[in-house]
Protein backbone atom coordinates (compact mmCIF):
# COMPACT_ATOMS: atom_id res chain seq x y z
CA UNK A 1 0.00 0.00 0.00
CA UNK A 2 1.15 3.42 -0.19
CA UNK A 3 2.73 5.87 2.00
CA UNK A 4 0.02 7.90 1.98
CA UNK A 5 -3.43 8.40 1.10
CA UNK A 6 -5.51 10.56 -1.09
CA UNK A 7 -8.59 12.07 0.83
CA UNK A 8 -11.05 10.88 -2.61
CA UNK A 9 -10.08 7.01 -2.23
CA UNK A 10 -9.55 4.73 0.33
CA UNK A 11 -7.26 3.07 -1.36
CA UNK A 12 -6.12 4.76 -3.91
CA UNK A 13 -3.92 3.12 -7.49
CA UNK A 14 -0.45 2.72 -6.93
CA UNK A 15 2.30 5.14 -7.83
CA UNK A 16 -0.56 8.40 -7.49
CA UNK A 17 0.10 11.66 -5.38
CA UNK A 18 -1.24 10.20 -2.19
CA UNK A 19 -0.99 12.92 0.40
CA UNK A 20 -4.02 13.79 2.23
CA UNK A 21 -5.14 17.38 1.86
CA UNK A 22 -3.88 19.51 4.75
CA UNK A 23 -1.27 17.04 6.81
CA UNK A 24 2.06 17.55 5.82
CA UNK A 25 3.22 13.67 4.26
CA UNK A 26 6.29 13.76 7.02
CA UNK A 27 3.04 13.74 9.87
CA UNK A 28 1.23 11.02 8.22
CA UNK A 29 3.70 9.29 7.60
CA UNK A 30 4.97 9.51 11.29
CA UNK A 31 1.47 8.72 12.48
CA UNK A 32 1.63 5.99 10.51
CA UNK A 33 4.67 4.59 12.48
CA UNK A 34 3.00 5.70 15.69
CA UNK A 35 -0.23 3.71 15.25
CA UNK A 36 1.98 -0.15 14.12
CA UNK A 37 4.03 0.92 16.80
CA UNK A 38 1.79 1.03 19.61
CA UNK A 39 -0.80 -1.69 17.53
CA UNK A 40 2.29 -4.09 18.47
CA UNK A 41 2.45 -2.99 22.38
CA UNK A 42 -1.35 -3.65 22.50
CA UNK A 43 -2.05 -6.73 20.86
CA UNK A 44 -1.35 -10.40 21.78
CA UNK A 45 0.64 -12.09 19.10
CA UNK A 46 0.58 -15.51 20.95
CA UNK A 47 -3.31 -15.35 20.98
CA UNK A 48 -3.60 -14.57 17.04
CA UNK A 49 -1.45 -17.24 15.95
CA UNK A 50 -4.14 -19.40 17.15
CA UNK A 51 -7.23 -17.75 15.27
CA UNK A 52 -7.81 -18.07 11.90
CA UNK A 53 -6.51 -15.56 9.14
CA UNK A 54 -10.20 -13.92 7.92
CA UNK A 55 -10.96 -13.14 11.99
CA UNK A 56 -7.13 -11.89 12.36
CA UNK A 57 -7.38 -9.46 10.15
CA UNK A 58 -10.93 -8.21 11.52
CA UNK A 59 -9.44 -8.08 14.96
CA UNK A 60 -6.81 -6.12 14.33
CA UNK A 61 -8.63 -3.47 11.89
CA UNK A 62 -10.84 -3.04 14.77
CA UNK A 63 -8.25 -2.39 17.07
CA UNK A 64 -6.15 0.02 14.71
CA UNK A 65 -9.72 2.17 14.46
CA UNK A 66 -9.51 2.12 17.85
CA UNK A 67 -6.10 3.74 17.60
CA UNK A 68 -6.67 5.75 15.01
CA UNK A 69 -9.43 7.03 16.67
CA UNK A 70 -7.41 8.34 20.12
CA UNK A 71 -4.83 9.77 17.66
CA UNK A 72 -6.58 12.03 15.91
CA UNK A 73 -10.34 12.35 16.12
CA UNK A 74 -10.70 14.76 13.10
CA UNK A 75 -9.51 12.29 10.28
CA UNK A 76 -12.13 12.60 7.70
CA UNK A 77 -13.23 9.14 6.90
CA UNK A 78 -11.83 8.30 4.15
CA UNK A 79 -8.58 9.53 5.15
CA UNK A 80 -9.01 7.03 8.59
CA UNK A 81 -9.98 3.63 6.50
CA UNK A 82 -6.61 4.75 4.31
CA UNK A 83 -4.87 4.72 7.44
CA UNK A 84 -6.20 1.61 8.69
CA UNK A 85 -5.50 -0.14 5.02
CA UNK A 86 -2.15 1.02 5.84
CA UNK A 87 -1.30 0.16 9.00
CA UNK A 88 -2.66 -3.43 8.14
CA UNK A 89 -0.24 -3.10 5.32
CA UNK A 90 2.81 -2.81 7.56
CA UNK A 91 1.40 -6.03 9.83
CA UNK A 92 0.33 -8.37 7.01
CA UNK A 93 1.69 -6.84 4.04
CA UNK A 94 5.02 -5.20 2.46
CA UNK A 95 4.19 -2.34 3.75
CA UNK A 96 4.42 0.96 1.16
CA UNK A 97 5.02 -1.63 -1.57
CA UNK A 98 1.68 -3.68 -1.14
CA UNK A 99 -0.33 -1.68 -3.92
CA UNK A 100 2.69 -2.39 -6.17
CA UNK A 101 2.87 -6.15 -5.72
CA UNK A 102 -0.81 -6.29 -6.63
CA UNK A 103 -0.65 -4.12 -10.03
CA UNK A 104 -0.74 -6.19 -12.81
CA UNK A 105 0.90 -3.25 -14.77
CA UNK A 106 3.96 -3.32 -12.52
CA UNK A 107 6.93 -5.77 -13.90
CA UNK A 108 9.53 -3.92 -11.68
CA UNK A 109 10.25 -2.38 -8.73
CA UNK A 110 13.20 -0.50 -8.24
CA UNK A 111 13.85 1.24 -3.95
CA UNK A 112 17.04 3.26 -4.39
CA UNK A 113 16.22 5.25 -1.04
CA UNK A 114 13.76 5.45 1.17
CA UNK A 115 12.09 8.12 -0.34
CA UNK A 116 13.05 7.29 -4.12
CA UNK A 117 10.91 4.08 -5.71
CA UNK A 118 10.76 3.18 -9.55
CA UNK A 119 9.05 1.13 -10.94
CA UNK A 120 8.33 -0.40 -15.24
CA UNK A 121 5.24 -0.33 -16.84
CA UNK A 122 5.59 -1.58 -20.46
CA UNK A 123 9.31 -1.49 -20.65
CA UNK A 124 9.70 2.16 -18.89
CA UNK A 125 11.03 3.37 -15.46
CA UNK A 126 8.28 5.57 -13.89
CA UNK A 127 8.92 7.41 -10.77
CA UNK A 128 6.14 6.74 -7.74
CA UNK A 129 4.93 8.32 -4.63
CA UNK A 130 5.87 5.83 -2.70
CA UNK A 131 7.80 6.50 0.19
CA UNK A 132 9.24 4.71 3.42
CA UNK A 133 9.86 6.83 6.96
CA UNK A 134 13.77 5.90 6.82
CA UNK A 135 16.44 3.33 6.04
CA UNK A 136 15.11 1.58 9.23
CA UNK A 137 11.55 1.42 7.93
CA UNK A 138 12.81 -0.07 4.81
CA UNK A 139 15.26 -2.48 6.31
CA UNK A 140 12.14 -3.54 7.98
CA UNK A 141 10.68 -4.89 4.89
CA UNK A 142 13.40 -6.01 3.21
CA UNK A 143 13.70 -8.45 6.36
CA UNK A 144 10.04 -9.09 5.77
CA UNK A 145 10.50 -9.76 1.82
CA UNK A 146 13.41 -12.38 2.43
CA UNK A 147 11.98 -13.92 5.41
CA UNK A 148 8.89 -15.00 3.29
CA UNK A 149 11.61 -16.72 1.27
CA UNK A 150 13.75 -18.55 4.32
CA UNK A 151 16.60 -16.49 3.82
CA UNK A 152 18.45 -13.62 6.65
CA UNK A 153 19.61 -10.27 5.87
CA UNK A 154 22.13 -8.82 8.38
CA UNK A 155 25.47 -7.37 8.59
CA UNK A 156 27.30 -10.71 8.20
CA UNK A 157 24.83 -11.69 5.24
CA UNK A 158 24.49 -7.82 3.70
CA UNK A 159 23.22 -9.67 0.22
CA UNK A 160 20.22 -11.55 -0.99
CA UNK A 161 19.17 -12.78 -3.83
CA UNK A 162 16.12 -15.19 -3.91
CA UNK A 163 12.27 -15.64 -4.81
CA UNK A 164 9.23 -14.95 -2.87
CA UNK A 165 6.56 -17.72 -2.66
CA UNK A 166 4.38 -16.35 -5.63
CA UNK A 167 7.86 -16.71 -8.22
CA UNK A 168 8.67 -12.85 -7.90
CA UNK A 169 12.63 -12.62 -7.90
CA UNK A 170 13.97 -10.38 -5.23
CA UNK A 171 17.48 -8.64 -5.00
CA UNK A 172 18.44 -6.83 -1.59
CA UNK A 173 21.46 -5.01 -0.49
CA UNK A 174 22.19 -3.50 2.79
CA UNK A 175 25.12 -1.34 4.22
CA UNK A 176 28.02 -2.05 4.77
CA UNK A 177 27.37 -3.51 1.13
CA UNK A 178 24.76 -0.41 0.08
CA UNK A 179 26.71 2.76 1.24
CA UNK A 180 23.61 5.12 0.77
CA UNK A 181 21.06 2.67 2.65
CA UNK A 182 19.73 -0.69 1.68
CA UNK A 183 18.44 -1.14 -2.34
CA UNK A 184 15.80 -3.97 -3.32
CA UNK A 185 14.67 -4.84 -6.49
CA UNK A 186 11.89 -6.95 -7.03
CA UNK A 187 11.22 -8.48 -10.84
CA UNK A 188 7.28 -9.16 -10.49
CA UNK A 189 6.43 -12.67 -11.24
CA UNK A 190 2.89 -13.04 -13.89
CA UNK A 191 0.37 -15.14 -12.15
CA UNK A 192 -0.81 -15.19 -15.98
CA UNK A 193 2.20 -15.66 -18.29
CA UNK A 194 2.07 -14.56 -22.34
CA UNK A 195 1.55 -17.09 -24.34
CA UNK A 196 2.57 -16.98 -28.17
CA UNK A 197 -0.50 -15.57 -29.61
CA UNK A 198 0.50 -12.59 -27.15
CA UNK A 199 3.64 -11.98 -28.15
CA UNK A 200 2.42 -12.11 -31.93
CA UNK A 201 -0.12 -9.28 -30.80
CA UNK A 202 2.21 -7.21 -29.08
CA UNK A 203 4.67 -6.80 -32.46
CA UNK A 204 7.78 -9.42 -30.30
CA UNK A 205 7.71 -11.10 -33.89
CA UNK A 206 6.10 -12.27 -36.67
CA UNK A 207 3.65 -15.68 -37.07
CA UNK A 208 5.96 -16.52 -39.90
CA UNK A 209 9.18 -16.57 -37.39
CA UNK A 210 6.98 -18.20 -34.67
CA UNK A 211 6.27 -20.99 -36.85
CA UNK A 212 10.06 -21.36 -37.42
CA UNK A 213 10.91 -21.52 -33.59
CA UNK A 214 7.82 -23.89 -32.70
CA UNK A 215 8.85 -25.99 -35.84
CA UNK A 216 12.18 -26.00 -34.11
CA UNK A 217 11.21 -26.75 -30.55
CA UNK A 218 9.06 -29.97 -31.91
CA UNK A 219 12.14 -31.11 -34.46
CA UNK A 220 14.02 -31.03 -30.64
CA UNK A 221 16.73 -28.29 -31.70
CA UNK A 222 18.96 -26.70 -29.86
CA UNK A 223 18.06 -23.33 -29.43
CA UNK A 224 19.95 -20.62 -27.39
CA UNK A 225 18.38 -17.18 -26.56
CA UNK A 226 20.21 -14.43 -26.12
CA UNK A 227 19.71 -10.84 -25.08
CA UNK A 228 20.55 -8.32 -22.42
CA UNK A 229 18.85 -7.58 -18.79
CA UNK A 230 14.96 -7.18 -19.04
CA UNK A 231 14.78 -8.30 -22.60
CA UNK A 232 12.61 -11.10 -22.39
CA UNK A 233 14.45 -13.78 -22.43
CA UNK A 234 12.94 -15.80 -20.00
CA UNK A 235 9.54 -14.98 -21.63
CA UNK A 236 10.40 -16.18 -25.11
CA UNK A 237 11.65 -19.67 -23.10
CA UNK A 238 8.60 -19.93 -21.66
CA UNK A 239 6.85 -19.64 -24.93
CA UNK A 240 9.15 -21.63 -26.94
CA UNK A 241 8.70 -24.30 -23.87
CA UNK A 242 4.89 -24.61 -24.47
CA UNK A 243 5.54 -27.00 -27.70
CA UNK A 244 7.60 -29.39 -26.40
CA UNK A 245 5.37 -33.07 -25.96
CA UNK A 246 3.06 -33.16 -23.03
CA UNK A 247 4.91 -36.88 -23.30
CA UNK A 248 8.72 -35.93 -22.72
CA UNK A 249 10.48 -35.57 -19.31
CA UNK A 250 11.43 -32.02 -18.62
CA UNK A 251 14.97 -31.24 -16.81
CA UNK A 252 15.25 -27.33 -15.71
CA UNK A 253 18.10 -25.80 -14.26
CA UNK A 254 18.11 -21.82 -13.07
CA UNK A 255 19.90 -20.06 -10.72
CA UNK A 256 16.68 -18.39 -9.18
CA UNK A 257 13.29 -20.80 -10.41
CA UNK A 258 11.43 -18.40 -12.65
CA UNK A 259 10.18 -20.64 -15.87
CA UNK A 260 6.39 -21.21 -15.79
CA UNK A 261 6.24 -24.92 -17.77
CA UNK A 262 2.79 -25.81 -18.36
CA UNK A 263 3.41 -29.54 -18.84
CA UNK A 264 2.76 -32.28 -15.68
CA UNK A 265 6.03 -34.00 -16.27
CA UNK A 266 8.75 -31.62 -15.07
CA UNK A 267 11.60 -31.79 -12.76
CA UNK A 268 12.85 -28.50 -11.10
CA UNK A 269 16.26 -27.93 -10.07
CA UNK A 270 17.54 -24.28 -8.56
CA UNK A 271 21.13 -23.53 -7.30
CA UNK A 272 21.81 -22.84 -3.46
CA UNK A 273 23.67 -20.15 -2.63
CA UNK A 274 26.57 -20.89 -0.02
CA UNK A 275 25.86 -20.11 3.83
CA UNK A 276 27.45 -18.19 6.58
CA UNK A 277 30.70 -19.80 6.40
CA UNK A 278 30.89 -19.53 2.55
CA UNK A 279 30.11 -23.12 2.23
CA UNK A 280 27.39 -25.37 1.07
CA UNK A 281 27.01 -23.96 -2.40
CA UNK A 282 25.38 -26.18 -5.76
CA UNK A 283 25.97 -24.67 -8.67
CA UNK A 284 24.72 -24.46 -12.00
CA UNK A 285 27.30 -26.82 -13.60
CA UNK A 286 26.62 -29.82 -10.57
CA UNK A 287 22.92 -29.53 -11.31
CA UNK A 288 23.50 -29.88 -15.34
CA UNK A 289 25.94 -32.95 -14.71
CA UNK A 290 23.48 -34.74 -12.41
CA UNK A 291 20.87 -33.80 -15.01
CA UNK A 292 21.80 -36.01 -17.08
CA UNK A 293 21.56 -38.88 -14.72
CA UNK A 294 17.79 -38.24 -14.41
CA UNK A 295 16.82 -39.83 -17.89
CA UNK A 296 15.97 -36.43 -19.14
CA UNK A 297 13.87 -35.99 -23.12
CA UNK A 298 14.85 -32.19 -22.87
CA UNK A 299 16.99 -29.74 -20.44
CA UNK A 300 16.50 -26.64 -20.21
CA UNK A 301 18.65 -23.98 -18.67
CA UNK A 302 17.45 -21.03 -17.74
CA UNK A 303 20.84 -19.13 -18.32
CA UNK A 304 24.18 -20.26 -19.36
CA UNK A 305 26.33 -18.00 -16.97
CA UNK A 306 29.76 -19.83 -16.17
CA UNK A 307 31.41 -23.14 -16.47
CA UNK A 308 28.18 -24.89 -16.53
CA UNK A 309 28.63 -24.08 -20.86
CA UNK A 310 30.94 -26.89 -21.51
CA UNK A 311 28.35 -29.19 -20.20
CA UNK A 312 26.06 -28.05 -21.70
CA UNK A 313 27.41 -28.31 -24.92
CA UNK A 314 28.79 -31.60 -24.56
CA UNK A 315 24.63 -32.91 -23.68
CA UNK A 316 23.74 -31.20 -26.73
CA UNK A 317 26.59 -33.09 -28.84
CA UNK A 318 25.65 -36.48 -26.93
CA UNK A 319 22.22 -37.32 -27.38
CA UNK A 320 20.15 -34.89 -25.29
CA UNK A 321 18.47 -33.07 -28.58
CA UNK A 322 16.05 -30.10 -28.41
CA UNK A 323 18.12 -28.61 -25.22
CA UNK A 324 16.91 -24.73 -24.75
CA UNK A 325 18.66 -22.09 -22.87
CA UNK A 326 19.23 -18.48 -22.12
CA UNK A 327 22.95 -16.45 -22.30
CA UNK A 328 23.35 -12.42 -21.83
CA UNK A 329 24.87 -11.40 -25.24
CA UNK A 330 24.53 -8.23 -27.00
CA UNK A 331 23.90 -10.06 -30.41
CA UNK A 332 23.87 -13.36 -32.02
CA UNK A 333 27.74 -13.37 -32.74
CA UNK A 334 28.16 -11.66 -29.38
CA UNK A 335 26.71 -15.32 -27.74
CA UNK A 336 29.02 -17.04 -29.48
CA UNK A 337 32.43 -15.58 -28.45
CA UNK A 338 30.72 -16.09 -24.78
CA UNK A 339 30.26 -19.29 -24.99
CA UNK A 340 33.70 -19.71 -26.43
CA UNK A 341 35.17 -17.55 -22.74
CA UNK A 342 33.27 -20.11 -20.61
CA UNK A 343 34.00 -23.42 -22.14
CA UNK A 344 37.85 -22.01 -21.81
CA UNK A 345 37.47 -20.49 -18.84
CA UNK A 346 35.88 -24.41 -17.77
CA UNK A 347 38.32 -25.83 -19.29
CA UNK A 348 41.83 -24.41 -20.70
CA UNK A 349 43.00 -27.54 -22.16
CA UNK A 350 40.82 -27.67 -24.38
CA UNK A 351 41.86 -25.93 -27.39
CA UNK A 352 40.02 -22.82 -29.65
CA UNK A 353 38.89 -25.46 -32.45
CA UNK A 354 37.62 -27.71 -30.16
CA UNK A 355 35.16 -25.59 -28.97
CA UNK A 356 34.27 -23.91 -31.92
CA UNK A 357 33.01 -26.59 -33.50
CA UNK A 358 31.34 -27.98 -30.34
CA UNK A 359 29.32 -25.12 -30.56
CA UNK A 360 28.90 -25.27 -34.58
CA UNK A 361 27.55 -28.78 -34.26
CA UNK A 362 25.77 -28.27 -30.97
CA UNK A 363 23.58 -25.63 -31.71
CA UNK A 364 21.12 -25.23 -34.31
CA UNK A 365 19.50 -22.27 -33.63
CA UNK A 366 20.14 -18.60 -32.02
CA UNK A 367 17.99 -16.14 -31.42
CA UNK A 368 18.24 -12.49 -30.02
CA UNK A 369 15.87 -10.60 -27.89
CA UNK A 370 15.64 -6.72 -27.17
CA UNK A 371 13.96 -3.80 -25.15
CA UNK A 372 13.92 -0.89 -27.43
CA UNK A 373 13.84 2.49 -27.14
CA UNK A 374 10.18 2.22 -26.88
CA UNK A 375 10.32 0.20 -24.00
CA UNK A 376 8.83 -2.71 -26.50
CA UNK A 377 10.58 -6.09 -26.71
CA UNK A 378 11.37 -7.74 -29.88
CA UNK A 379 13.28 -10.99 -31.24
CA UNK A 380 15.62 -8.89 -33.40
CA UNK A 381 17.62 -11.80 -35.00
CA UNK A 382 17.31 -15.50 -35.52
CA UNK A 383 20.25 -17.04 -37.03
CA UNK A 384 21.28 -20.93 -37.52
CA UNK A 385 24.77 -21.89 -36.94
CA UNK A 386 26.20 -23.02 -40.54
CA UNK A 387 29.07 -24.89 -39.42
CA UNK A 388 32.41 -23.13 -39.35
CA UNK A 389 34.16 -20.46 -42.10
CA UNK A 390 37.31 -21.15 -43.55
CA UNK A 391 38.80 -19.25 -40.62
CA UNK A 392 37.71 -22.05 -38.17
CA UNK A 393 35.43 -19.67 -36.84
CA UNK A 394 31.69 -20.07 -36.23
CA UNK A 395 29.40 -19.33 -38.96
CA UNK A 396 26.11 -17.47 -38.70
CA UNK A 397 23.76 -17.75 -41.21
CA UNK A 398 20.71 -14.92 -40.39
CA UNK A 399 17.05 -16.01 -41.44
CA UNK A 400 15.05 -13.43 -40.40
CA UNK A 401 16.12 -10.02 -38.91
CA UNK A 402 14.15 -6.83 -37.65
CA UNK A 403 15.05 -3.66 -39.98
CA UNK A 404 14.49 -0.43 -38.07
CA UNK A 405 13.29 2.15 -40.65
CA UNK A 406 13.37 4.87 -37.00
CA UNK A 407 11.41 6.68 -34.52
CA UNK A 408 7.45 8.07 -35.41
CA UNK A 409 6.73 10.88 -33.30
CA UNK A 410 5.36 8.95 -31.26
CA UNK A 411 8.22 7.50 -29.74
CA UNK A 412 7.37 4.42 -31.50
CA UNK A 413 10.15 1.91 -33.21
CA UNK A 414 9.54 1.42 -36.61
CA UNK A 415 10.17 -1.20 -38.70
CA UNK A 416 9.38 -4.80 -40.20
CA UNK A 417 10.35 -8.38 -39.61
CA UNK A 418 12.05 -9.50 -42.80
CA UNK A 419 13.39 -13.53 -44.28
CA UNK A 420 16.48 -12.85 -45.69
CA UNK A 421 18.19 -16.25 -45.38
CA UNK A 422 16.01 -18.65 -47.35
CA UNK A 423 15.20 -22.26 -44.82
CA UNK A 424 17.15 -23.76 -42.35
CA UNK A 425 19.92 -25.87 -43.80
CA UNK A 426 18.13 -28.29 -41.42
CA UNK A 427 14.95 -28.13 -43.54
CA UNK A 428 15.00 -32.22 -44.57
CA UNK A 429 14.18 -32.85 -40.76
CA UNK A 430 11.73 -29.76 -41.07
CA UNK A 431 9.70 -30.80 -43.91
CA UNK A 432 6.23 -29.71 -42.14
CA UNK A 433 7.96 -26.92 -41.46
CA UNK A 434 9.42 -25.72 -44.30
CA UNK A 435 5.41 -26.35 -45.54
CA UNK A 436 4.04 -24.31 -44.15
CA UNK A 437 6.95 -21.39 -44.26
CA UNK A 438 6.36 -21.54 -48.08
CA UNK A 439 8.87 -21.01 -51.11
CA UNK A 440 8.68 -17.56 -50.92
CA UNK A 441 11.51 -17.27 -48.47
CA UNK A 442 14.52 -14.76 -50.49
CA UNK A 443 18.02 -16.99 -49.94
CA UNK A 444 20.66 -14.70 -49.35
CA UNK A 445 24.66 -14.71 -48.50
CA UNK A 446 25.83 -16.02 -45.90
CA UNK A 447 26.33 -13.36 -42.54
CA UNK A 448 30.05 -14.85 -41.67
CA UNK A 449 31.35 -14.65 -38.09
CA UNK A 450 34.83 -13.42 -37.91
CA UNK A 451 35.27 -13.44 -41.90
CA UNK A 452 34.43 -15.42 -45.52
CA UNK A 453 33.08 -19.03 -45.86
Amino acid sequence: MAAVAHPADARPASGQALEPQGRAESAYVELKHVLHRKLLERINLDRLAEIDAPRVRREVRNAVASLVAEEDPNLRDAEREALIDQVLDEVFGLGPLDALMQDPTVSDILVTTPRLVYVERQGKLQKTAIRFKDNQHLTRIIQKIVGQAGRRIDESSPMVDCRLPDGSRVNAVIPPIAVEGPLLSIRKFSADPLTAEDLVNHGALNEEMLELLAQSVRDRRNILITGGTGSGKTTLLNVLSAYIGADERIVTIEDTAELQLRQEHVAKMECRPPNLEGEGSIKERQLVINSLRMRPDRIILGEVRGDEALDMLQAMNTGHDGSLATIHANSCGDAVHRLEMMVALANSNISSASIRQQIASAIDLFVHVARLSDGSRKVIEIAEAAGLNRHGEVALRDLFVFERAGLADDGIVDGRFVAVGGKPRFREQMRLCAEQLGDDLVPAASRRQGGEE
